[in-house]
C-alpha cells in the first residue's frame, strides 16, 4: 500500500508535466491538473507505441520520459496548481485515495492478469513489439496500448503493475476538479480493477469523463475526438465513444472534417500495431486481409471464435447445441442460462430499452446521439461475442445520464462510502462472494488481507516451467499451471500448444538466433510432429 502510494505521488508530477508538452502541441483537453495529467497519459502512451515497434520499453527508456516530465513540472511551475487544489476537498481526496491505494494492494485474481497482461507486459519491456507475436501465443497479438503505457512505467516507477489503482486517483481528482459528484457512485465498484493493469479499468474511466466533457459542452473536438479513439485503441468494443464524438461533431457544431485528423492518426497507428503483432487490423477478427506472412493460422482463428462462442454461453452449451439454435433459442438461452451471468444479460437488454424509451421522451439531441452510439456498439458485441465483459461500461453510461442531473456531493459521498466497505470487505472475506454468489468465478481467485500488503502490494511468483523445442523454436511452458505470468521467455500457454497440434503447425522464429525479429506459423514436419508429441505427453503427465 505504501509502495503504491509512493509510486502515485511519484508519478503525478511526471503525467502532468508530459501532459504540458502535449498542451503545447495540441491544445488543453480541458482546464485544471486532470487535464493535463489525461494529456500526459494518451501522449506519452502514443509516443511509446510508436517506439515499440523499434525498441523495448526498458529502464532507458523510462528514466528518459521521467525526467523530461519531471523538467516540465518544475520549469512551467506546475506544483502551484497543485498548490491551489481547492482546500475543502483536500480531506476527501485523502480519504478517496487512501481507499483506492489500500484496495489496489491486495492480490491480483483476473485470470488474465497471468495469462495476458504481465506476459504482454514482459515481452515489451523486454524486446517492444513482435512481428506475428499471435503465432508464438494467440492472446498476446492484442498488445493494448494500456499495456504499453503499464510497460513503460514498469520498470522502476511501478514495478507492482499498479497503474491502475493510481489512474484511479487520477480519477478523483477530475471528480473533484469537475464537480461530477455522481462519478464518485462508480468507484467502488472500479476498485475492483485495481490490482491488475487490465485496460477495463482506463476505458470505462475515460470514456466517463469523454461523455462528461460532451454533456457539458466541451469544444474541443479536435482532443475529444482524438482520445476517443485513443480509448477505442485501447479497448476495440469501445467503439461507441468515438461514434458518439464523431456525431456530436456533426450534428452538435456542425464542423469540418480537419477536427477529426488527429483522431484519425491514432486509427492509423492502431491499425498499424495490430497489423504488425496480428496480421489483421483488429484482434481477434481476421478483418483486412492484406496477405502478411506473419498472420496466424486460419484453423486456430476458427478455435478461438468458437471458445468465443462457448465463452458467451459461459460453457453451459457445447458448440454443436448452440450452432443448432434458433434465433429465438440463441436470445432465450442466452438470457436464461445459469447463474449470475443471465441477470447481467438480462439487466443489459432491459437497460437498453429503458434508455432507448428515455431518449425519446427527452427529445434532447445529445442524448439521442448518445442512444445510438451505444445500440450500434451493442448490436455489434451481440454479433461478434456478447460475453457481459465487453458491455459492462454500458451500464455506467446509462447510470450516468440518467441521474447525473439529480446528485449532489452529500448523497455521493455516502454512496461511495457504503459501497467502498461493501467492496472491501468482499476483497477481505473472499468467502462472502464464494459463497452467496458461486456462480461469480472470480470470486473463487481472491486471497483475501496478508498485512504484508500494507507495505507492499500482494503479488504472486511462480517460477516452475519446462523448456522445450520444436524445430528451430525453443520456448518454456509453465509447469502444472496454465498461464506464463513467470516463465522466461519466450513462452507459449499449454492451450495454445494444444491447439497449435491438433491444426498440425507450430510458431516458428523468423530468424532462428533472434526472436526479436518475430514469429510465424509453419506446418510441421514428421521429425517435428514427434518433437510437439514429446511436449504435449510431458504436460499431460504432469496434470495426471
Amino acid at each position: 500500500m505504501i509502495l503504491i502510494l509512493f509510486s502515485t505521488i511519484f508519478l503525478l508530477p511526471v503525467l502532468s508535466g508530459l501532459g504540458k508538452i502535449m498542451e503545447k502541441f495540441f491544445g488543453i483537453l480541458f482546464q485544471g491538473i486532470s487535464g493535463k495529467i489525461l494529456s500526459g497519459i494518451m501522449g506519452v502512451s502514443l509516443t511509446w507505441t510508436v517506439f515499440s515497434f523499434f525498441i523495448p520499453l526498458n529502464i532507458y527508456v523510462e528514466v528518459t520520459t521521467v525526467l523530461l516530465g519531471l523538467l516540465y513540472f518544475f520549469k512551467e511551475r506546475l506544483y502551484l496548481e497543485f498548490y491551489r487544489f481547492p482546500k475543502k476537498d483536500l480531506f476527501l481526496t485523502v480519504f478517496i485515495s487512501f481507499i483506492i491505494v489500500f484496495t489496489g494492494s491486495y492480490y491480483p485474481y483476473i485470470l488474465d492478469h497471468f495469462g495476458y497482461y504481465v506476459p504482454t507486459i514482459q515481452w515489451l519491456t523486454e524486446y517492444g513489439l513482435i512481428k506475428g507475436i499471435s503465432n508464438l501465443d494467440l492472446t498476446l497479438g492484442q498488445m493494448s496500448i494500456w499495456h504499453i503505457f503499464q510497460a513503460g512505467f514498469s520498470n522502476f516507477s511501478d514495478p507492482f503493475l499498479r497503474i491502475n489503482s493510481i489512474l484511479l486517483v487520477i480519477y478523483t481528482l477530475y471528480i473533484l476538479e469537475r464537480k461530477s459528484w455522481i462519478q464518485l457512485c462508480f468507484i467502488p465498484i472500479l476498485l475492483l480493477f485495481s490490482q491488475s493493469p487490465s485496460p477495463d479499468l482506463p476505458v470505462i474511466i475515460f470514456s466517463l469523463i469523454i461523455l462528461n466533457e460532451v454533456i457539458s459542452e466541451n469544444r474541443n473536438i479536435s482532443l475529444l475526438f482524438a482520445f476517443s479513439v485513443f480509448v477505442f485503441a485501447i479497448k476495440p468494443t469501445m467503439i461507441w465513444l468515438p461514434i458518439l464524438v464523431f456525431l456530436y461533431n456533426f450534428f452538435i457544431f456542425k464542423s469540418d472534417f480537419k477536427k477529426l485528423l488527429f483522431g484519425v492518426l491514432i486509427l492509423l497507428l492502431f491499425f498499424i500495431k495490430n497489423i504488425w503483432t496480428f496480421g489483421y487490423l483488429v484482434f481477434p477478427v481476421s478483418i483486412g486481409d492484406f496477405g502478411f506472412v506473419w498472420k496466424p493460422n486460419p484453423e486456430v482463428l476458427k478455435t478461438s471464435s468458437q471458445y468465443a462462442i462457448l465463452k458467451t454461453y459461459d460453457m453451459q452449451y457445447s458448440y454443436e447445441e448452440i450452432q443448432s439454435f434458433s434465433t429465438w433459442e440463441h436470445i432465450k438461452n442466452w438470457c436464461f442460462l445459469k447463474g449470475i451471468k443471465s441477470k447481467i444479460n438480462s439487466l443489459f437488454i432491459l437497460s437498453l430499452f429503458v434508455f432507448s424509451v428515455f431518449a425519446w421522451m427527452k427529445k434532447k439531441k445529445i442524448i439521442t446521439l448518445i442512444c445510438i452510439s451505444l445500440l450500434i456498439k451493442s448490436i455489434l458485441v451481440l454479433a461478434f461475442s456478447a460475453q457481459y465483459r465487453f458491455f459492462i461500461d454500458v451500464f455506467f453510461v446509462i447510470f450516468f445520464v440518467l441521474f447525473h442531473e439529480y446528485s449532489d456531493k452529500r448523497k455521493s459521498i455516502a454512496v461511495f462510502s457504503v459501497f467502498s466497505l461493501l467492496f472491501i470487505s468482499l476483497l477481505t472475506f473472499p468467502t462472502l462472494i464464494q459463497q452467496y454468489i458461486p456462480s461469480f468465478q472470480l470470486g473463487h481467485f481472491m486471497a483475501g488481507f496478508k498485512k504484508e500488503q500494507l507495505y507492499q502490494p500482494s503479488f504472486y511468483e511462480y517460477h516452475q516451467f519446462d523448456s522445450f523445442k520444436v524445430g528451430n523454436l525453443k520456448f518454456n511452458v509453465s509447469k502444472n499451471y496454465p498461464y506464463n505470468f513467470e516463465t522466461p521467455l519466450p513462452a507459449i500457454s499449454e492451450s495454445f500448444i494444444f491447439d497449435d497440434a491438433k491444426a498440425g503447425i507450430f510458431p516458428q522464429p523468423i530468424d532462428k538466433n533472434n526472436i526479436a525479429k518475430g514469429f510465424i506459423w509453419k506446418r510441421m514436419t514428421y521429425k517435428e510432429k514427434k518433437e510437439a508429441e514429446t511436449v504435449i505427453n510431458k504436460i499431460e503427465n504432469i496434470h495426471k
